[in-house]
């Protein structure tokens, strides 16, 4: 029954602990986006600047890792894709009303995880339909 939960609600999840909680500081006047934007580690590049990785762009990170793993969760025929269809669309629905009327989602990042969200749904409606079109092709051509 897990696999019918799309994955891409692990980065949604981690998204409102971290801004719902207050879980990284910051002002709260200021919005959720420099909090998200606080360096958490930072690596040395060859051209020898720091690249500063922050809170926002290890979500966003593990959403991609995550939304590669529901893509090819999409190609499956079994029942239990429709399951996750519908969830997906409900999480994509959710999302997008998280972003349009709750002052700290409207980040980059946010608005990132709902486009994940959406291409989701996107693709797993229509590997679904191009399987269905392959099965139900009666032309005697």
């Amino acid at each position: 029954m897990w696999i019918a939960v799309p994955l891409l609600v692990v980065p949604w999840l981690l998204y409102n602990i971290v801004v719902l909680t207050g879980l990284l500081g910051g002002d709260p006047s200021l919005g959720a986006d420099p909090s998200l934007r606080q360096a958490v580690f930072s690596l040395p590049m060859t051209s020898g600047v720091r690249w500063n990785v922050g809170v926002g762009d290890m979500i966003l990170f593990l959403g991609l890792i995550f939304l590669f793993f529901e893509l090819l969760k999409s190609t499956s025929s079994q029942k239990v894709a429709i399951v996750n269809h519908a969830l997906s669309m409900i999480l994509f629905v959710v999302c997008l009303v998280q972003f349009l009327l709750i002052p700290t989602f409207a980040t980059s990042t946010f608005f990132l995880i709902t486009v994940m969200v959406m291409l989701d749904v996107l693709a797993g409606f229509i590997v679904t339909i191009i399987a269905a079109r392959k099965d139900l092709d009666f032309s005697g051509a």
